[in-house]
């Protein structure tokens, strides 16, 4: 089991218990009450209602209203309606998904239950990250004691809905934790992104109509029909109200998970939960959330974390993966590393990233290598500017955003990389598997 939040909030408060990951612990704090009122006493319609009221947001990055995700839904076609819970969280920061599923794996299923009703889907798929072994293995005991105690399958609640949950693992592929490349995995098929139109609503996993949320989505579910819309807006700000669980990893003192309002300000959490940066040492830089958001510069750490004010700082929430780096990082080589992942992890099936990432990544090595020329950053903002937005989903947007907020900000120090010939951070971290290959000893001229 990984360690304990530092920090819990109502999705996260019983985690301490060990209890809480069976169905007996979970019952015990009021687990499926919420679901029990919801398919008994209201409808689908009034479900969604009270979601979209509450103002709930996506926890996957994308930040979409959930109550209207909901509603698109069509209610009158023939044939299955599904619900898939993306628990493929492979952005590099982010590890909040992970404790939800294992520490409070009712929460999720409670959750998925409740949406499923409220969308009318037949079966709930959770497609879980491929290395997230132990994550599936909760999951799948829960769904077990779930249908055990009639929770799931042909008569829930006694109410005649019927519903499955069914387990389903990815293989590692970054590109499937977008939401049509985890469809056509979920397929049997290989994980390249759908052009839309036809959204998943319409036309989803098996030609279906489909619902995607996110596993920290659905775990705010069952808190908001237990306490109420009122409730749930007077936590967070207005256009983004609730709590959200920040990941917080890199040079601090506390990594770790810490569940708090949205809107709580990037500084208090670095400084003040995560103890701030070890050995007296300064913050350099942060990543707000997850690899493919672009970087805040220590002078720019007094911002809430929600997305209106982030937006305005020209990053955004992302999944709320929080990397901070110290005054011996070397952003060139931070770059080399956000290059290098989103070259590997494109799909390949759009020219411009495909051939975009390759790019990126080896004007970046040659940089560091000290055998860069003024025109190369240039060059880089010039290719981020050719992917940006020219892609089928939106890998192309996270591939590229990185290397905009770098040399945003950091602009100099590349120069420096340029004209003195190489990195001076002695004390910076290594680049092992990072080294050029046969195709990379060239970068684009």
């Amino acid at each position: 089991m990984p360690h304990l939040p530092l920090r819990t909030g109502y999705l996260t408060e019983h985690f301490a218990d060990e209890a809480y990951g069976g169905l007996e612990g979970y019952r015990a704090q009021g687990g499926y009450e919420a679901a029990r009122h919801a398919i008994t006493t209201l409808g689908p319609a009034e479900v969604i209602a009270a979601v979209d009221q509450a103002g709930l947001l996506g926890r996957g990055g994308a930040a979409f209203s959930a109550g209207r995700k909901w509603a698109f839904v069509p209610r009158d076609r023939p044939g299955p309606t599904y619900l898939v819970c993306n628990a493929d969280e492979s952005e590099p920061g982010s590890f909040k998904d992970r404790m939800l599923m294992e520490r409070g794996p009712h929460q999720v299923l409670e959750g998925a239950l409740i949406a499923a009703f409220a969308t009318g889907a037949d079966t709930t798929f959770v497609y879980v990250r491929g290395e997230y072994a132990e994550s599936a293995r909760c999951l799948a005991r829960a769904v077990e004691e779930a249908e055990a105690a009639g929770l799931l399958g042909d008569d829930v609640f006694g109410t005649g809905f019927r519903h499955r949950v069914v387990i389903t693992r990815g293989a590692g592929a970054y590109i499937c934790g977008e939401e049509t490349g985890l469809l056509e995995s979920l397929e049997g098929r290989k994980g390249l992104p759908r052009r839309k139109p036809p959204f998943p609503a319409e036309r989803g996993a098996f030609g279906r109509p489909t619902t995607v949320n996110n596993v920290e989505t659905l775990c705010h579910v069952p808190h908001i029909l237990a306490r109420g819309v009122d409730w749930f807006r007077g936590i967070g700000t207005e256009q983004s109200p609730g709590t959200t669980l920040f990941g917080v990893s890199g040079h601090v003192v506390r990594p770790g998970l810490y569940e708090l309002p949205l809107g709580t300000r990037l500084d208090e959490l670095v400084f003040e939960h995560a103890g701030g940066v070890p050995a007296g040492r300064k913050v350099k830089a942060v990543i707000p959330g997850g690899l493919s958001m672009p970087v805040l510069p220590a002078g720019q750490l007094d911002v809430a974390m929600a997305n209106e004010a982030l937006r305005e700082r020209g990053t955004a929430l992302g999944t709320g993966g929080i990397v901070v780096m110290d005054d011996t990082t070397c952003m060139v080589r931070v770059g080399c590393v956000a290059t290098g992942f989103f070259r590997d992890e494109s799909c390949g099936q759009c020219t411009q990233c495909r051939e975009g990432t390759g790019w990126l990544h080896q004007l970046m090595l040659r940089i560091e290598r000290g055998e860069g020329e003024p025109r190369d950053l240039d060059l880089l903002l010039e290719v981020a500017g050719q992917i940006e937005g020219q892609t089928i989903c939106a890998f192309g947007e996270a591939a590229a955003w990185p290397v905009q907020g770098l040399l945003r900000h950091f602009r100099g120090e590349f120069e420096a990389h340029v004209h003195g010939g190489g990195c001076s951070h002695t004390a910076s971290f290594a680049l092992p598997g990072l080294a050029t290959g046969p195709d990379e000893t060239e970068a684009p001229a």
